[in-house]
């Protein structure tokens, strides 16, 4: 039992979660880096994501039931009970939000619930009505960055929109090339996802392209801002373009060869790219112009 309530809170989403955390409580502080701080808020972060993700399988468990890829999972195989993974999910959830709030601000706390109703009560019953539920989730999806940074610093700002925008704008590409993959067992679960609808697959295609060449501009714009230096443009601009590389291809033909590079690419890129701001300080000694 206790490793299906672990599987409910999809663990290696949560591990994201609290990377995403801990790098926007890094760049909340100017000076020193309280890393031990910024660890202990990607941790709640992590709890308050772990619940969303339980109440997001008790919502979907009839959904994952018709589908191949998610039939196995504790809901739907009968392995645990609803009443277990609400009251699983509640506990972590609320011990996310009041870590938040008694060990660091009510702002980070309010932020880290909103997280969690996009995304377990927006987006996930969203999937049953409109392809638009990927906008949407990605919403919810950008936000653990943004609730670390204020966590630390007790406001948003900086560089807590890029890491949003940047996550936002990330998603995309990467959710299509996951919906393509599974397109018929999305179809089959009636799931409204994007490659699902007459002409979706073309439509993934376009979309996963157009977001990757969004992601260009983004990749540098912390040093146009003159909150980094000339390498970490350079560095950020060169991995954005790998990643709207596998995009493009994907784009013109949508194969599974294609479609999993640009999904592992898509896993590649995005911890990396989060890492350059923490070692910005030993390349800004390039600037930028």
């Amino acid at each position: 039992m206790l490793a299906d309530l672990a599987t409910v809170t999809k663990p290696r989403i949560g591990t994201f979660v609290w990377y995403a955390g801990l790098v926007g409580g890094a760049l909340a502080q100017p000076g020193a880096i309280d890393w031990w701080r910024c660890a202990e808020a990607g941790v709640w972060i992590l709890l308050l994501g772990a619940g969303a993700s339980a109440f997001n399988q008790v919502l979907e468990r009839d959904t994952d039931r018709k589908m191949e890829r998610t039939a196995q999972r504790p809901l739907p195989a009968g392995r645990l009970r609803v009443r277990d993974a609400l009251l699983f999910g509640t506990a972590l959830a609320g011990a996310g939000t009041l870590g938040l709030a008694l060990r660091f601000n009510v702002l980070a706390a309010l932020l880290g619930l909103a997280t969690l109703v996009g995304y377990a009560l927006v987006y996930t019953p969203m999937k049953r009505v409109s392809s638009l539920n990927t906008v949407i989730g990605a919403l919810p999806g950008a936000m653990p960055p943004l609730v670390g940074y204020a966590a630390l610093a007790g406001s948003v700002e900086g560089w807590a929109y890029w890491l949003f925008g940047l996550l936002f704008v990330w998603q995309f590409p990467h959710f299509m090339a996951i919906a393509w993959l599974w397109r018929h067992d999305y179809a089959r679960a009636g799931l409204r996802m994007l490659p699902s609808t007459p002409d979706g697959e073309r439509q993934a295609g376009r979309q996963a392209l157009v977001h990757g060449l969004l992601l260009l501009p983004i990749a540098i714009l912390p040093a146009l801002h003159g909150q980094a230096g000339g390498l970490f443009a350079a560095v950020s601009l060169a991995l954005s373009m790998v990643y709207a590389g596998t995009a493009a291809a994907f784009a013109w033909r949508q194969t599974s060869l294609r479609a999993r590079v640009l999904l592992y690419t898509s896993l590649a890129y995005l911890p990396v790219v989060f890492a350059l701001p923490l070692i910005r300080p030993l390349v800004d000694c390039y600037p930028f112009f």
